[in-house]
């Protein structure tokens, strides 16, 4: 039978439910519970797919194709398993079950409402997904903040969600914000005390309240939200800034979250073993060494559309032994000719994904930078088909080669519309998503990363490398190391004459975790600190 824990949000957002939820979900698992997580967001949008990474952040890929919220990147890498489909809901998805079932005449000619039919929806969802990860217990993140009006029916849902699951087989976890004024010298208490009072006013009365705050809670103030919100003293959790998102784990250890929840829940679980984690953190805390990397993006005012990335690069340095110093550079100032002294300071350049031909031109002067001073570079996805284009124009004396998706009458489609998009209309979710295999080739940097034959690698784009220029591209010296199994699709392409110069069409720092960095990025980033040492003298 699985158990249930409902976290939601109050006062604000981007306080932190996601790694909330994927500390506890690292705590469960790491006393022998199999542990499962579900995103439920508030928007109308069926997924996250089509949404601008300046709104919403990136667009995180699951193995069987899902475009999702980055939450689930969170969910994967603290707790370091696999999710699918059914582990992230939108709104859209809700009532676009609702419709198709009204349409189809499902109801019987009721009257369709928000309560039962939409909340009903919720509940199946939340179902399914514990169905289908077969765990033990499901940890169900309510997006959105409690009062706001896009998630008054998934509160509902819940509410009546703890009713028919059991009371006992459920628990609220309620993630809040106390903020301290440094004129009266004090952490204040009233806005906790206002979102709780809110929640009771939809009948769920949190189990446990989260404390957000960048001042330790002394005994009174958690005595007083004891007293004012009716909880337990000891199921106040403070939950302070950290110096490393990894840390949150340990913290919430301390304060027993793990052991309150389990103990609520009736069940029984082994002590924690917690020694992969904690071994993790030593080496991430004691490096060896620093590089800068730097990361040519078009998204750059709004890290979180870096979120994978910039986690996949730490997960490099701890595998190298590394702090690792990731700047965020503007390829469009980089396209106007301005931003070159930044690249001059870099151990290592990384291009990442992204849609558009703005920047574009940017990001092949950085990749010409890494490439004729023999930088380390790894690109990924557009990152990948930019290589491409620098080195169809620049090495293979193709001008005017481009990207079919930027220039539609270039005489050179290095980069082409893949076969099967040709006549694709909907924009949502008709990419080459989720994961496929690469068969790598012998004696080649991929290979070496890697240590293995073949890997199964998560894909979100539309165009691929064109066929029709591969020996002349080889011929002045580019290896395509990685292939898909049929060898039509390129994967993996390298300048073996370099120091470390790879790009993958895939998407690898989806399958990054802090305590298994990937391949790609523990290789790139040892590189880059080799660069970095050797400049030292």
């Amino acid at each position: 039978m699985t158990r249930y824990i409902f976290i939601t949000g109050g006062n604000v957002s981007s306080l932190g439910k996601g790694i909330t939820s994927s500390s506890i979900g690292r705590l469960l698992k790491s006393r022998d519970i199999k542990v499962s997580v579900i995103k439920i967001d508030p928007y109308l949008n069926v997924d996250a797919g089509t949404m601008n990474p300046y709104q919403h952040g990136e667009v995180y890929v699951t193995d069987d194709g899902a475009e999702t919220d980055l939450d689930l990147g969170h969910y994967e890498r603290f707790i370091d398993i696999d999710l699918a489909k059914h582990n992230n809901v939108t709104t859209g998805q809700i009532y676009d079950a609702v419709i198709r079932k009204e349409r189809a005449g499902e109801f019987l000619g009721g009257c369709v409402q928000v309560i039962p039919h939409i909340t009903n929806e919720i509940k199946n969802r939340i179902k399914i997904a514990a169905r289908e990860s077969r765990c033990e217990i499901l940890i169900v993140e309510i997006g959105g903040t409690v009062g706001d009006i896009e998630s008054q029916p998934y509160l509902e849902a819940i509410r009546q969600f703890r009713n028919e699951a059991g009371r006992d087989n459920c628990i609220n976890v309620h993630l809040t914000l106390v903020p301290y004024l440094g004129a009266a010298g004090e952490l204040k208490t009233k806005l906790t005390q206002h979102t709780v009072k809110e929640l009771r006013a939809v009948g769920i009365q949190p189990d446990l309240i989260v404390c957000r705050t960048k001042q330790p809670i002394k005994d009174d103030v958690k005595a007083k939200i004891s007293l004012f919100c009716d909880v337990p003293k000891e199921c106040v959790i403070p939950a302070p800034d950290t110096p490393e998102i990894y840390d949150i784990p340990m913290t919430f250890e301390s304060a027993g979250v793990a052991d309150l929840i389990i103990s609520r829940l009736g069940l029984v679980a082994p002590a924690p073993d917690l020694s992969e984690w904690t071994s993790m953190l030593k080496r991430l805390k004691n490096p060896v060494g620093e590089v800068r990397i730097g990361v040519i993006g078009k998204y750059i005012e709004v890290r979180d559309s870096y979120m994978s990335i910039l986690e996949a690069i730490k997960h490099g340095g701890i595998a190298a032994g590394a702090t690792v110093n990731s700047q965020l550079i503007d390829a469009s100032e980089l396209e106007k000719g301005r931003g070159k002294r930044a690249l001059e300071k870099l151990d290592g350049i990384l291009v990442p994904g992204g849609f558009g031909y703005r920047g574009i031109e940017g990001k092949i002067r950085a990749i010409t930078y890494a490439r004729e001073n023999n930088i380390p570079f790894l690109g990924i996805c557009l990152g990948m088909q930019s290589a491409v284009i620098e080195f169809a124009r620049n090495v293979c004396g193709l001008k005017k080669a481009n990207s079919s998706e930027f220039d539609p009458e270039t005489p050179h489609p290095v980069i082409d519309l893949m076969l099967d998009q040709k006549n694709v209309a909907d924009k949502g979710g008709t990419m080459r998503l989720g994961v496929y295999p690469c068969h790598l080739e012998a004696k080649t940097a991929a290979a070496a990363a890697y240590k293995k034959k073949t890997v199964d690698e998560r894909h979100r784009h539309r165009y691929e490398f064109n066929n029709k220029y591969r020996k002349q591209m080889q011929a002045k010296g580019m290896v395509f190391s990685g292939l898909s199994p049929d060898g039509n699709l390129v994967e993996i392409i390298e300048l073996p004459a370099l120091r470390y110069f790879v790009a993958a069409q895939f998407h690898p720092e989806f399958k990054s975790r802090p305590t298994r960095p990937h391949p790609l990025f523990a290789s790139f980033v040892k590189s880059a600190l080799e660069h970095s040492q050797s400049k030292q003298g």
